[in-house]
Protein backbone atom coordinates (compact mmCIF):
# COMPACT_ATOMS: atom_id res chain seq x y z
CA UNK A 1 0.00 0.00 0.00
CA UNK A 2 0.81 3.73 -0.95
CA UNK A 3 1.78 5.91 2.17
CA UNK A 4 -1.40 7.79 1.76
CA UNK A 5 -3.05 4.77 2.33
CA UNK A 6 -1.69 3.41 5.33
CA UNK A 7 -1.70 7.07 6.46
CA UNK A 8 -5.99 6.98 6.32
CA UNK A 9 -5.62 3.37 7.78
CA UNK A 10 -4.24 4.68 10.86
CA UNK A 11 -6.04 8.09 11.21
CA UNK A 12 -9.63 5.72 10.59
CA UNK A 13 -8.19 3.87 13.92
CA UNK A 14 -7.46 6.51 15.79
CA UNK A 15 -10.85 8.09 14.79
CA UNK A 16 -12.65 4.95 15.90
CA UNK A 17 -10.67 4.14 18.77
CA UNK A 18 -11.35 7.54 20.31
CA UNK A 19 -15.29 7.77 19.13
CA UNK A 20 -15.65 4.41 20.52
CA UNK A 21 -13.98 5.68 23.94
CA UNK A 22 -16.33 9.17 23.92
CA UNK A 23 -19.86 6.79 23.42
CA UNK A 24 -19.02 4.69 26.11
CA UNK A 25 -18.66 7.32 28.78
CA UNK A 26 -21.55 9.26 26.66
CA UNK A 27 -23.26 6.46 25.79
CA UNK A 28 -23.69 4.85 29.43
CA UNK A 29 -25.75 7.30 31.27
CA UNK A 30 -27.92 7.97 28.49
CA UNK A 31 -28.47 4.16 28.35
CA UNK A 32 -29.25 3.60 32.13
CA UNK A 33 -31.74 6.59 31.74
CA UNK A 34 -33.70 5.24 28.97
CA UNK A 35 -33.39 1.76 30.86
CA UNK A 36 -34.71 2.74 34.17
CA UNK A 37 -37.11 5.56 33.48
CA UNK A 38 -40.38 5.84 33.48
CA UNK A 39 -40.46 9.43 31.87
CA UNK A 40 -43.36 10.48 29.28
CA UNK A 41 -40.10 11.58 27.39
CA UNK A 42 -38.35 8.09 27.11
CA UNK A 43 -40.06 7.68 23.85
CA UNK A 44 -38.89 10.99 22.13
CA UNK A 45 -35.25 10.99 24.19
CA UNK A 46 -35.10 7.21 22.39
CA UNK A 47 -36.21 7.79 19.06
CA UNK A 48 -33.68 11.05 18.90
CA UNK A 49 -30.92 8.77 19.99
CA UNK A 50 -32.31 6.58 17.24
CA UNK A 51 -32.21 9.07 14.37
CA UNK A 52 -28.92 8.26 13.07
CA UNK A 53 -29.86 4.49 11.97
CA UNK A 54 -33.02 5.97 9.64
CA UNK A 55 -31.13 10.10 8.64
CA UNK A 56 -29.12 9.43 5.43
CA UNK A 57 -25.83 10.48 6.56
CA UNK A 58 -25.39 13.69 4.31
CA UNK A 59 -28.64 14.79 6.11
CA UNK A 60 -27.31 14.53 9.37
CA UNK A 61 -23.71 15.85 8.22
CA UNK A 62 -25.47 18.96 6.87
CA UNK A 63 -26.97 20.00 9.64
CA UNK A 64 -23.85 19.40 11.57
CA UNK A 65 -21.85 21.72 9.73
CA UNK A 66 -24.22 24.58 9.97
CA UNK A 67 -24.24 24.25 13.79
CA UNK A 68 -20.56 23.91 13.77
CA UNK A 69 -19.91 26.61 10.94
CA UNK A 70 -19.45 30.24 11.60
CA UNK A 71 -22.78 31.49 11.93
CA UNK A 72 -24.43 28.15 13.87
CA UNK A 73 -24.15 28.05 17.78
CA UNK A 74 -21.25 25.75 17.87
CA UNK A 75 -19.18 27.50 15.60
CA UNK A 76 -19.74 30.55 17.78
CA UNK A 77 -18.80 29.24 20.32
CA UNK A 78 -15.45 27.41 19.18
CA UNK A 79 -14.94 30.33 17.59
CA UNK A 80 -15.23 32.80 21.10
CA UNK A 81 -13.23 30.27 23.01
CA UNK A 82 -10.22 30.69 20.04
CA UNK A 83 -10.64 27.16 18.92
CA UNK A 84 -11.61 28.00 15.35
CA UNK A 85 -13.99 26.23 13.67
CA UNK A 86 -14.53 22.32 13.84
CA UNK A 87 -15.15 21.30 10.09
CA UNK A 88 -12.64 20.37 8.14
CA UNK A 89 -10.71 19.25 11.69
CA UNK A 90 -10.16 16.25 13.31
CA UNK A 91 -12.23 16.97 16.12
CA UNK A 92 -14.88 17.72 14.15
CA UNK A 93 -14.56 14.29 12.72
CA UNK A 94 -14.59 13.18 15.89
CA UNK A 95 -17.95 15.41 16.94
CA UNK A 96 -19.88 14.13 13.79
CA UNK A 97 -19.05 10.69 14.45
CA UNK A 98 -19.98 10.21 17.93
CA UNK A 99 -23.35 11.59 17.02
CA UNK A 100 -23.65 9.37 14.09
CA UNK A 101 -22.52 5.95 15.76
CA UNK A 102 -24.68 6.56 19.30
CA UNK A 103 -27.03 4.85 18.72
CA UNK A 104 -25.21 1.46 17.82
CA UNK A 105 -23.61 2.00 21.19
CA UNK A 106 -26.63 3.10 23.62
CA UNK A 107 -28.99 0.51 22.18
CA UNK A 108 -26.97 -2.46 23.47
CA UNK A 109 -26.21 -1.24 26.46
CA UNK A 110 -29.89 -0.44 27.15
CA UNK A 111 -31.00 -3.55 26.11
CA UNK A 112 -28.08 -5.49 28.46
CA UNK A 113 -29.39 -2.86 31.65
CA UNK A 114 -33.17 -3.57 30.90
CA UNK A 115 -32.32 -7.41 30.68
CA UNK A 116 -31.05 -7.11 34.37
CA UNK A 117 -34.54 -6.60 35.93
CA UNK A 118 -35.54 -5.15 39.42
CA UNK A 119 -33.80 -8.27 41.79
CA UNK A 120 -30.57 -7.74 41.35
CA UNK A 121 -30.49 -3.83 41.92
CA UNK A 122 -33.21 -4.49 45.32
CA UNK A 123 -30.74 -7.00 46.59
CA UNK A 124 -28.29 -4.76 46.88
CA UNK A 125 -29.85 -1.93 48.09
CA UNK A 126 -30.67 -3.81 51.08
CA UNK A 127 -27.51 -4.40 52.22
CA UNK A 128 -27.32 -0.77 52.31
CA UNK A 129 -25.74 -0.33 48.77
CA UNK A 130 -25.91 3.06 47.61
CA UNK A 131 -27.09 3.60 43.57
CA UNK A 132 -24.01 4.51 43.00
CA UNK A 133 -22.17 1.90 44.51
CA UNK A 134 -25.30 -0.72 43.13
CA UNK A 135 -24.85 0.95 39.96
CA UNK A 136 -20.95 -0.04 39.72
CA UNK A 137 -20.94 -3.13 41.51
CA UNK A 138 -24.22 -4.90 40.17
CA UNK A 139 -25.44 -3.33 37.07
CA UNK A 140 -22.29 -3.00 35.32
CA UNK A 141 -20.70 -6.33 35.53
CA UNK A 142 -24.21 -8.32 34.78
CA UNK A 143 -24.30 -5.42 31.66
CA UNK A 144 -20.80 -6.28 30.25
CA UNK A 145 -21.97 -8.29 27.07
CA UNK A 146 -23.57 -5.32 26.30
CA UNK A 147 -20.81 -2.94 26.91
CA UNK A 148 -19.17 -5.56 24.88
CA UNK A 149 -21.33 -5.50 22.06
CA UNK A 150 -21.77 -1.56 22.15
CA UNK A 151 -18.00 -0.97 21.87
CA UNK A 152 -17.43 -3.65 18.90
CA UNK A 153 -20.74 -1.97 17.04
CA UNK A 154 -19.51 1.75 17.56
CA UNK A 155 -15.89 0.79 16.45
CA UNK A 156 -16.89 -0.96 13.68
CA UNK A 157 -19.85 1.20 12.43
CA UNK A 158 -17.19 4.27 13.30
CA UNK A 159 -14.93 2.61 11.03
CA UNK A 160 -17.29 2.28 7.62
CA UNK A 161 -18.49 6.05 7.67
CA UNK A 162 -18.51 7.94 4.10
CA UNK A 163 -20.95 10.88 3.81
CA UNK A 164 -20.89 12.04 7.07
CA UNK A 165 -17.02 12.04 7.87
CA UNK A 166 -17.16 13.31 3.62
CA UNK A 167 -19.64 16.33 4.61
CA UNK A 168 -17.66 17.42 8.15
CA UNK A 169 -14.00 16.24 6.97
CA UNK A 170 -13.59 16.86 3.73
CA UNK A 171 -10.52 15.59 2.29
CA UNK A 172 -7.54 16.29 3.24
CA UNK A 173 -4.64 14.38 3.87
CA UNK A 174 -3.75 12.74 6.71
CA UNK A 175 -6.41 15.25 8.36
CA UNK A 176 -9.90 14.00 7.71
CA UNK A 177 -9.01 11.56 4.51
CA UNK A 178 -9.99 8.13 6.02
CA UNK A 179 -10.60 4.50 4.67
CA UNK A 180 -14.03 5.32 2.90
CA UNK A 181 -12.82 8.61 1.42
CA UNK A 182 -9.12 7.26 -0.05
CA UNK A 183 -11.27 3.89 -1.38
CA UNK A 184 -13.64 6.49 -2.80
CA UNK A 185 -10.84 8.34 -4.56
CA UNK A 186 -8.70 5.21 -5.85
CA UNK A 187 -11.66 4.50 -7.65
CA UNK A 188 -12.28 8.35 -8.81
CA UNK A 189 -9.09 7.97 -10.50
CA UNK A 190 -9.33 4.16 -11.57
CA UNK A 191 -7.04 2.68 -9.23
CA UNK A 192 -8.99 -0.27 -8.53
CA UNK A 193 -5.34 -2.13 -7.43
CA UNK A 194 -5.05 0.13 -4.44
CA UNK A 195 -8.78 0.41 -4.00
CA UNK A 196 -9.37 -3.89 -4.20
CA UNK A 197 -6.15 -3.70 -1.20
CA UNK A 198 -8.38 -1.22 1.13
CA UNK A 199 -11.68 -2.58 0.26
CA UNK A 200 -10.93 -6.30 0.68
CA UNK A 201 -9.61 -5.16 4.15
CA UNK A 202 -12.68 -4.07 4.93
CA UNK A 203 -14.42 -6.53 3.92
CA UNK A 204 -12.29 -8.74 6.04
CA UNK A 205 -11.99 -6.06 9.46
CA UNK A 206 -15.99 -6.32 8.82
CA UNK A 207 -16.28 -10.21 9.32
CA UNK A 208 -14.12 -10.59 11.67
CA UNK A 209 -15.91 -8.37 14.04
CA UNK A 210 -19.21 -10.06 13.39
CA UNK A 211 -17.16 -12.75 14.40
CA UNK A 212 -16.52 -12.18 17.26
CA UNK A 213 -19.56 -10.58 18.09
CA UNK A 214 -21.69 -14.03 17.72
CA UNK A 215 -19.20 -16.00 18.36
CA UNK A 216 -17.15 -14.51 21.82
CA UNK A 217 -20.21 -12.32 23.64
CA UNK A 218 -22.15 -14.30 25.90
CA UNK A 219 -25.30 -12.67 25.25
CA UNK A 220 -25.63 -13.44 21.34
CA UNK A 221 -24.77 -17.40 21.98
CA UNK A 222 -27.65 -17.80 24.56
CA UNK A 223 -29.58 -16.22 21.73
CA UNK A 224 -28.56 -18.31 19.05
Amino acid sequence: MESTDLAAVWLTLKLATVVTTLLLVVGTPIAWWLARTRSPFKGMVGAIVALPLVLPPTVLGFYLLLTMGPNGPLGKLTQALGLGLLPFTFPGLVIASVFYSLPFVVQPIQNAFEAIGERPLEVAATLRASPWDAFWSVAVPLARPGFLSGAILGFAHTVGEFGIVLMIGGNIPEKTRVVSVQIYDHVEALEYTQAHWLAGGMVLFSFVVLLGLYTFNPARRKAL
